[in-house]
């Protein structure tokens, strides 16, 4: 596995939505408002959780797998959840 080398946002971590395809990373923080940030919360985009991305399609939505689901993010969600711990298949 490679481990990808970016600018980081915050403590080392960057947007999911510039992950490719095949990446996995572990959620650092979740951003926005209350409402935004619990409703990505509940959905299992927790802190420590572990995220593959299964599809991207920029600029476009993208298809993530977390806690053992698949979910569809918009590009604008998808830039509210910070991971780390970025590697490459």
């Amino acid at each position: 596995m490679n481990v990808i080398s970016m600018g980081s946002v915050s403590g080392g971590s960057i947007p999911l939505a510039f992950l490719p395809e095949g990446a996995t990373g572990t959620v650092y923080q979740v951003l926005g408002g209350r409402g935004a940030s619990r409703h990505l919360e509940d959905m299992g985009f927790a802190p420590t959780a572990k995220v593959l991305v299964l599809k991207s399609c920029p600029p476009g939505a993208m298809l993530v797998m977390v806690k053992e689901s698949r979910i569809a993010l918009g590009r604008g969600m998808a830039m509210k959840i910070l991971v780390k711990n970025i590697e490459e298949p």
